[in-house]
């Protein structure tokens, strides 16, 4: 044993690398760093402790003190041999009993206690925790304390969806799915994904933009002058990328059924017209069965809506559009899978690049630009998506 130190170190290699690492990094607490230091200085019999302690201006006991927890600490990783030795703190007033029902308190609706707020503050729960009795002294400082260690956050909500049940869920996954990848080997068929984006505003900024300058981002009005809304009803060619679009006041299941012929006609060489679509009441409209009936010369008796025949509901008309034998054909997505259709993906390359900042003087300005926008989307930015969703496997 050394005559000038209690306590002898001898550091490895690998330990005085990390210590030199902690010492010399920017963000290591300084206390860290003192008691780092002091392992240093005392390696191999290296400065006494008195002149340790000198040197970094501390008291001669807290260079033995950490010298001797070095060694004690012998077997731990080396970051945990420098940490202070956890304390006791000051005994709890509150009992287990009061901390359960603070808790529960915290976890039912304000107005339950007659309180016309929807979330509790800090303050309203701890007057209520003191009102009810549950306590007789707690602050707002030591309540928040409290639903942190409980992980109780209040102020904070998120939304979730409640969704019924789709019976066929996993198996429309897996037609769109096969549909997608099976597009590129299928020439003679044409696989379209169709949607629409409603309300499009048409919003004029009152005061020009400022143009972006060195160390300033371009800057845009705030207030700015409605001239009315336009729904876009955009189909994706899957396997080209290529987008069509129709843009007007009204999305009517007339205005659906033109859409769905001129895609036909514009693309009149295919045998079979695949059509992705979501389970929106003019995706399963009277006007559409007519149609599809029309275009595959289906000379059959389709009944009457609401009474009976193919035409009798909803599901009868799905049943119709979605039949594999007809020249046209309808894949509907999942209730709440909007993330199944790929012209979602387009709609949101359409909002950041056109919508979002755009500045349009009336309606026909938004109508030019939505389709100027896809002209110039067709003709530098068109390709397929790169679908990598296999769906999961049918439970038999």
């Amino acid at each position: 044993m050394s005559a000038r130190n209690l306590y002898r170190i001898n550091l490895t290699s690998l330990e005085r690398a990390t210590l030199e690492r902690i010492v010399s990094r920017h963000k290591s607490p300084q206390a860290i760093v003192k008691r780092a230091q002091i392992i240093l200085m005392a390696n191999d019999e290296g400065m006494p402790n008195q002149q340790i302690a000198e040197y970094l201006k501390i008291a001669k006991e807290t260079v033995t003190v950490w010298a001797k927890r070095w060694i004690e600490r012998f077997f731990a990783p080396i970051p945990e041999r420098l940490v202070d030795v956890p304390r006791p703190g000051r005994p709890s007033e509150i009992t287990l009993e009061q901390w359960c029902q603070i808790m529960a308190l915290a976890c039912e609706s304000p107005e339950t206690y007659a309180r016309p707020i929807t979330h509790w503050t800090s303050r309203e729960l701890t007057d209520e925790a003191l009102k009810q009795g549950i306590i007789n002294k707690l602050s707002a400082g030591h309540l928040r304390k409290i639903l942190k260690r409980g992980a109780l956050q209040p102020h904070r909500c998120r939304y979730w969806l409640n969704a019924k049940a789709d019976e066929r869920k996993e198996e429309r996954i897996a037609d769109i799915c096969a549909l997608y990848q099976d597009c590129p080997s299928k020439p003679e068929e044409i696989v379209f994904s169709i949607d629409e984006m409603t309300a499009i505003q048409a919003s004029e900024r009152i005061a020009s933009d400022l143009p972006m300058s060195s160390g300033k981002p371009a800057a845009l009005e705030f207030e700015y002058q409605r001239h009315g809304t336009q729904t876009l009803i955009a189909a994706l060619q899957v396997a080209a990328g290529t987008i069509y679009g129709w843009c007007g006041d009204t999305r009517t299941e007339a205005d659906f059924a033109d859409v769905i012929v001129s895609l036909i006609q514009g693309n009149p060489d295919y045998s079979v017209y695949h059509i992705v679509l979501d389970q929106l009441n003019t995706h399963k409209s009277e006007t559409l069965v007519r149609m599809v009936a029309e275009l595959c010369q289906l000379d059959i008796d389709l009944g009457e809506k609401g009474v009976s025949g193919i035409l009798k509901s909803m599901d009868t008309r799905e049943e119709f559009l979605s039949q594999p034998d007809k020249r046209v054909v309808f894949h509907y997505t999942p209730k709440h899978a909007s993330w199944m259709n790929q012209i979602e993906i387009w709609f949101r390359t359409l909002a950041g690049k056109v919508l979002r900042r755009g500045n349009f003087c009336s309606k026909k300005d938004l109508r030019t630009k939505i389709m100027a926008f896809i002209d110039y989307f067709n003709a530098t930015m068109a390709k397929p998506f790169k679908w990598t969703y296999q769906g999961k496997p049918l439970v038999a």
